[in-house]
């Protein structure tokens, strides 16, 4: 047993047994239903980000005890080993990126059928650069009552670049992994500012750097401020604390937020796999109505619960940075350059804007960066972007959840989408290069960008062919 699992017991056990309350709150009919359950002992995964928010609250609040679950939260060394213990089966489910069942459906890298139920949160990301390249962005940066003008766009990047290329140095930023928000939304960023950030040719090419101007790699989280001070990287894009945690330790900037990049963008997931939720669908449901209430809790009356939320996370069993830094960014600001802090209500979204909904036009999302950027390197039809997008994302499973709540008090029918909902929101521009989604037409958004695969190219032998 690692040390973060025995922790996380012990705050389990404490916060037991030091409450007669929450053993007297379960009751007659919350333990039928607990025998009912297909499964009732779980284990679910993490990373070290506080957009794993809802997964401590539900267990600090005691979500999961009323739903009759006997839960354990264990941190996971990185996303591969997260991944593939939620596919092994050794994880119940986890903490997972948006875009990371995808790779598993495709077949990028592991095949593997994962579905998801429940959105974790949307935003929450940012791209930091080194303190010297900052230096460097910064002329080209417009300004106003001398403080950058926001959102800041890649082409600002642009000479720096030139400048490595100058001195033969390679311009090297880190992500978290290939089939992840992450290396998708910092991918987006530069692509919008006219910098190519390369393709993949899988299987023969994963390093995604063929025809790259800034060549990406992937570092765990935690590990990305330290791996820019050493000067390895000069800039990565990765989810909170660890832009923040830069800014505090005075080594980087981050340069702009993903609500900034793309608005409400679906950053985390919660995730099971499918051979998992077709023998525990009674569970199934029982985990998203305890995930559901954390979310609410979450973004209840403005806010008011993060700072709890705040010092839940700062423990050392969860992401365990300091509560500054986890505040700087959950209590709705963000501070970009030391000492220029900015309100940014909706950096961490948790459930409004119907927030925890799984959308199938998120997923479509994920699916066309993955086909812009080669991991899909064949073409594939509308059809089918929308068969991949609905046999990963169940809102059936989430709306069968909210409507248990809903009967049981503890929701109101007005905090979720309708009956007749979707799927699909209304197309919106919401982008930094104001580009137009439309999830029901993923090929006719492909056609929109000058870098980047679209119809039938494919990338052969290092090279784009049609």
């Amino acid at each position: 047993m690692n040390q973060s699992i025995k922790l996380t017991l012990t705050r389990r056990v404490t916060s037991v047994f030091s409450a007669v309350a929450i053993l007297t709150a379960v009751s007659f009919s919350s333990a039928l239903s607990a025998a009912e359950l297909e499964k009732d002992n779980l284990k679910f995964g993490f990373i070290k980000l506080t957009d794993m928010a809802p997964l401590a609250v539900a267990f600090e609040k005691g979500y999961f005890d009323d739903e009759g679950l006997s839960v354990q939260i264990e941190t996971q060394a990185n996303w591969k080993v997260l991944f593939d213990r939620v596919v092994s089966g050794e994880l119940d489910g986890a903490h997972m990126l948006a875009t990371l069942p995808f790779g598993g459906a495709v077949g990028y890298g592991t095949k593997a059928d994962l579905v998801s139920a429940f959105t974790l949160t949307l935003n929450g990301d940012a791209i930091t650069v080194s303190n010297d390249v900052w230096k460097q962005m910064k002329p080209q940066i417009p300004m106003k009552d001398g403080k950058p003008v926001h959102p800041i766009k890649a082409d600002t990047l642009k000479p720096v670049l030139e400048k490595y290329k100058s001195a033969g140095k390679p311009f090297n930023m880190a992500m978290t992994f290939p089939v992840g928000t992450h290396n998708m939304k910092l991918r987006y960023w530069l692509a919008a500012g006219g910098i190519n950030p390369g393709f993949y040719e899988p299987p023969a090419d994963t390093s995604g750097q063929i025809n790259a101007e800034a060549m990406l790699s992937v570092t765990p989280p935690p590990q990305m401020p330290a791996t820019m001070d050493s000067g390895t990287i000069v800039g990565y894009c990765v989810g909170e604390p660890w832009n923040q945690q830069a800014v505090f330790k005075g080594i980087g900037v981050p340069v702009i937020s993903d609500y900034e990049l793309m608005k409400n963008s679906a950053e985390k997931i919660f995730a099971v796999s499918k051979e998992w939720a077709d023998k525990n669908p009674k569970t199934h449901i029982a985990v998203i109505k305890a995930l559901i209430r954390a979310s609410m809790w979450l973004d209840a009356e403005n806010n008011k619960n993060r700072n709890e939320g705040v010092e839940m996370l700062s423990q050392k069993q969860y992401v365990g940075a300091d509560y500054e830094v986890i505040a700087n960014s959950m209590n709705g600001t963000f501070e970009y350059e030391k000492g220029d802090k900015r309100e940014l209500p909706d950096f961490n979204v948790f459930f409004r804007h119907n927030g925890s909904y799984p959308y199938y036009s998120d997923a479509v999302w994920s699916l066309t960066q993955m086909r812009r950027w080669g991991q899909i390197n064949e073409e594939k039809s509308d059809a089918w972007f929308m068969e991949t997008a609905k046999k990963v994302y169940r809102p059936e499973i989430y709306m069968a959840a909210a409507k248990a709540l809903i009967a049981e008090g503890k929701a109101k029918a007005s905090d979720f989408p309708p009956d007749n909902e979707t799927g699909f929101k209304a197309p919106h521009a919401d982008f930094i290069d104001g580009i137009t989604f439309d999830g029901t037409k993923p090929n006719e958004y492909l056609t929109h960008f000058a870098i980047g695969l679209k119809g039938k190219q494919k990338v052969v032998g290092g090279k784009i062919v049609e």
